[in-house]
């Protein structure tokens, strides 16, 4: 089996071999892959190794590293909304929440030499203290572009705000919205809600297709447009610039 880790800041991964194909999500630098197939154009077909997602990515923008590194634990997340970190003596931007394996300082990830920051976050954090993280690190995605498939500061989808708050808790989530809907447990009503439940949205024909994160029972933050905050009701989500209301409420879970 081969493995690999991202080498570049946010690496798109597409459905199919080809850079015209749709970008289902992105792998964020530090993120490990296992590679299942390989195609002509150098790309190589990957499974994710933070939430199992397979798509295509690029070789380029990968860097092979041997077993006992994909498997080595996560030690902490880069807390700035973009962190220099030197790669071959060269310095890069990478966005806010990458993870870090090993040790921060200089770490060999094969023929790369990469200096990683100190000032690490982990999430060895008082339950209690989770939904206070959660909700600090979406407040630094606020006016971040929607982008389809996106998973950083950079440009974000709505589960992709999600499962990257969620990660710096400490709290794993699936990469799309449906699968992150099969997750924790259900509050029964909006009234009941607080900080840090995620409220799920269908759409006419019942499907889920949107997710935010409740910063308490009236208001939620999530990636629509761009990352925004909006009164809720039981009905769902009104656009607080518009007063149109933009999605239905389907369900809301707890996972802290």
């Amino acid at each position: 089996m081969l493995y690999a880790v991202v080498t570049v800041p946010v690496a798109p991964l597409r459905m199919e071999s080809a850079h015209r194909s749709e970008m289902i999500s992105q792998l964020l630098w530090g993120e490990c892959v296992e590679i299942l197939a390989s195609a002509a154009g150098g790309w190589v077909q990957v499974k994710n190794q933070y939430d199992d997602y397979i798509g295509w990515a690029t070789e380029s923008h990968l860097q092979l590293v041997d077993e006992s590194f994909y498997k080595a634990p996560v030690s902490g997340f880069l807390p700035g909304w973009s962190n220099e970190v030197m790669l071959n003596g060269q310095p890069m931007m990478v966005p806010f929440g990458c993870l870090v394996k090993g040790q921060a300082g200089s770490s060999n990830w094969g023929q790369f030499v990469v200096n990683i920051p100190t000032n690490l976050v982990t999430t060895d954090v008082a339950t209690a203290q989770r939904a206070i993280i959660i909700r600090d690190a979406a407040l630094k995605y606020l006016n971040t572009a929607y982008l389809w498939g996106g998973r950083s500061v950079f440009g974000v989808d709505c589960s992709g705000l999600t499962q990257n708050t969620f990660k710096l808790a400490g709290v794993a989530l699936w990469r799309d919205a449906y699968q992150q809907a099969t997750q924790g447990t259900t509050v029964d009503f909006l009234q009941e809600g607080q900080l840090g439940d995620l409220a799920f949205f269908d759409n006419e024909e019942g499907r889920i297709t949107h997710v935010g994160i409740l910063l308490n029972d009236h208001e939620i933050i999530h990636s629509s447009g761009k990352v925004r905050i909006d009164p809720i009701d039981n009905q769902g989500i009104i656009n607080s610039d518009t007063g149109i209301r933009t999605h239905k409420l389907r369900i809301i879970k707890r996972l802290l």
